[in-house]
């Protein structure tokens, strides 16, 4: 295939000009001028590399209305949803731009030498340094926030890394405009024009070729298992292995506690459909499993969610494949023993996917694995188990997770306590009273989680932690003051980034 054309999703039609596809010497071209610019990029001071962060946020929101109309065509997503996730596209590089001149990334640590010591000590100072060019898949449910110019590129950039972009081919157009308004933004700044690269294409081939380059340094993914494991595999093989940091896959398990149902299981009822209907439910927080103790407040839970799901109209969903593959998986869902559709709203289309909520317990869900697979898509389960200890054994079951959900009252308190440590072995992010979706850009957010749900449970993709994946720390043992780099010399000391000096942290 030498070209491809951009999908309406609502449609499936085609529009715009057919797209060019990247070649197997695009990916080469791509990667040695990474490779080319990486050194210089890397030596950018913190201010030059913060306000180049800047430089791409403003770009991107000087696009204006062209960004909006192709993001609403090729993912079938709303204006305002559209609007915010180009905020948060936008805040998210202005974050890295904070992070980036504060310093504290670099970790700069300093043990003087202790000459009169028995053995002595030798001098030693260290840094954390860039990894090199790193390869970002773009995401198919968030064609702005964890694609071109997501979470995975602001932080690889933010840590002096050149990045290769595979775009999704669900948003070409989409991709194309961001990139665009990053490339301008390498070149107002006078940067090395490998500082970013844009490859394009539908093909599995293009990725792997991107991958298995010996000059790309690590990968940051967010889409499905088999898509991140095979691209795990890929790097694993290579003759130097390098880390790929994938998303994959989560099915975020409420938790109801009595209490709180008792209290208010109806109104939780009601506020789990939007959570679980939102976005046609393509987020990877999305609500698919709830647990809870049988009893009155789980039949009014259920009554309401039942409710709202039986009234909850079609969406379209991001691509027809997306859409294919959710109604199996609900097919799948609903052919297993022991499980009872409770209630399905309007029936999807070949585009389009309804709202669909299931009911089993607890015993079958741990007797049968396939009910904690993931659905793509607006499809839950409600899992009843018979007592606390039951409960336990299926959070005990599960795999990791990006996030949990308690809902709890003050009564709930010795239950949460016991399930608390089962959680924080299980997921990355716990919630109290809230709904999983939704994830906020900030310093102590964790968007990842133990395996499958990502492939690193030591990282997140969102946040400032996200640097840390694209940095390695390097020591300096007796090194002259002019070898040293600029940061760790002694006349460094009140300029900027704190240092831990022999243990105590030094801020300036």
């Amino acid at each position: 295939m030498t070209e491809f054309r951009s999908v309406v999703a609502a449609t499936g039609e085609f529009q715009g000009e057919p797209i060019p596809v990247s070649t197997p010497a695009d990916v080469a071209a791509a990667c040695a001028a990474a490779a080319e610019a990486f050194d210089v990029y890397r030596a950018t001071d913190r201010e030059t590399r913060a306000a180049f962060l800047e430089r791409i946020a403003d770009e991107i929101v000087a696009i204006g209305e062209p960004l909006i109309e192709a993001y609403m065509a090729e993912s079938g997503l709303p204006r305002g949803r559209g609007e915010g996730e180009r905020g948060r596209t936008a805040g998210q590089l202005r974050l890295f731009a904070d992070v980036v001149r504060k310093g504290q990334w670099q970790q700069l640590r300093i043990d003087p030498a202790l000459p009169d010591r028995q053995p002595p000590r030798p001098d030693l100072r260290l840094r954390m340094i860039p990894v090199g060019p790193v390869a970002v898949f773009g995401a198919s449910n968030f064609p702005l926030a964890f694609s071109t110019a997501g979470g995975d590129t602001a932080s690889a950039l933010a840590a002096g890394c050149p990045v290769v972009v595979k775009g999704h081919p669900a948003h070409p157009i989409t991709g194309s405009l961001i990139a665009a308004a990053i490339t301008k933004a390498v070149r107002d700044a006078g940067l090395p024009a490998g500082v970013f690269g844009h490859l394009v294409g539908p093909s599995n081939d293009l990725g792997a070729a991107l991958v298995q380059d010996p000059r790309i340094m690590a990968v940051g993914f967010t889409g499905s298992r088999a898509g991140g494991l095979a691209l795990v595999k890929l790097a694993q093989a290579r003759e130097v292995p390098i880390p790929v940091y994938a998303e994959m896959s989560s099915i975020n398990p409420v938790v109801l506690l009595p209490a709180a149902l008792k209290a208010r299981g109806e109104a939780l009822g009601e506020g789990f459909v939007g959570s679980l209907t939102m976005g046609a439910g393509q987020f990877c927080t999305n609500p698919g499993l709830v647990l809870a103790l049988e009893g009155e407040g789980l039949d009014a839970f259920a009554a309401a969610a039942a409710t709202g799901v039986g009234a909850a109209k079609r969406q379209t969903m991001l691509t027809a494949g997306i859409a294919s593959a959710y109604a199996k998986g609900v097919e799948a869902l609903a052919a297993l023993p022991g499980v009872e559709k409770l209630a399905e709203g309007e029936i999807g289309s070949t585009t389009c996917g309804g709202a669909v909520l299931f009911s089993t317990t607890a015993e079958k869900f741990l007797a049968d694995k396939a009910l904690g697979n993931e659905v793509f898509g607006a499809s839950s389960v409600i899992v009843r188990c018979k007592d606390e200890a039951e409960l336990l054994r299926v959070l005990e079951s599960l795999e990791g997770q990006l996030t949990a959900t308690l809902h709890m009252d003050d009564a709930d308190e010795a239950l949460a306590a016991r399930v608390l440590p089962v959680l924080e072995r299980k997921v990355g992010r716990i919630l109290a009273n809230g709904w999983p979706t939704g994830v906020e850009v900030t310093h102590a957010m964790v968007h990842g989680g133990p395996f499958p749900s990502t492939s690193d449970p030591r990282t997140t993709s969102v946040g400032s932690l996200a640097i840390d994946r694209f940095l390695r720390p390097v020591s300096y043992q007796n090194l002259s003051q002019t070898l040293l780099p600029p940061e760790l010399r002694d006349s460094a000391a009140g300029e900027g980034s704190p240092r831990l000096v022999d243990g105590v942290l030094t801020i300036n």
